[in-house]
């Protein structure tokens, strides 16, 4: 019987640490990339969205599932609205009963590319009838006219303050759920948009949550 030569024993020795330490490399990169995958997601998702990019938007939106999520929340915030008027105003009412009927057309205007877009720039419905998505607000080009080239505004826009963009903050609401909120006034307005976990790595847009004034407290990180 032969006997192990003295130089075999040192490699088989290191091999053992050296395959631990990369086993141990690969787990952290693969939690490290799990947690912020939902983060990605959403930075494509906006790109996406931004671009109306409607292949690539296929990929991040659960577009059934989202279709669900804005016949519910609409539903809902019209019949707050109506439990809020309690019948004093016939014509308020009827305003409230149109705005249940045209549900589905302002289902079917949010679900798309420019719908999406509006959501994810704090632009959600409003419930109003005929209503359409909001075009985000224009980006001011680096190469703009000079500002000592521009006519002055008129003396009541002067006067007038800028309206705040709403405040939003984004984080994981459980293992399968991460929620983007935006915080559209000072007297608490908010609303959410909820992307779902799609296997391990990828998220897509399912939900929207569109919450009375006075839904819950928090403060919020600005865009």
């Amino acid at each position: 019987m032969t006997e192990p030569t003295p130089s075999s024993r040192p490699t088989s020795n290191w091999k053992k640490p050296v395959a631990i330490a990369v086993a141990a490399v690969v787990v952290v990169t693969a939690l490290g990339y799990a947690y912020a995958s939902p983060y990605l997601a959403l930075n494509s998702l906006k790109q996406a969205a931004d671009a109306r990019d409607a292949a690539a938007l296929s990929e991040y939106v659960d577009y059934p599932a989202l279709r669900v999520s804005l016949k519910q929340q609409v539903g809902e915030m019209l019949q707050r609205r109506i439990q809020a008027q309690h019948s004093s105003n016939p014509l308020l009412m009827l305003g409230a009963v149109i705005g249940a009927a045209l549900i589905g057309p302002l289902v079917d205007a949010y679900a798309t590319p420019e719908g999406v877009a509006a959501l994810l720039n704090g632009m959600p419905p409003t419930g109003k009838p005929g209503e359409r998505p909001a075009p985000p607000p224009p980006s001011t080009p680096a190469s703009s006219t000079p500002a000592e080239a521009a006519p002055p505004a008129p003396a009541s826009t002067q006067a007038e303050a800028p309206q705040p963009r709403p405040q939003a903050s984004a984080g994981y609401r459980s293992l399968n759920a991460f929620a983007v909120t935006w915080q559209r006034s000072a007297n608490g307005e908010r609303y959410a948009a909820i992307l779902q976990r799609h296997g391990l790595f990828s998220w897509k847009l399912a939900a929207v949550e569109l919450n009375p004034a006075d839904a819950g407290d928090g403060a919020s990180a600005p865009n």
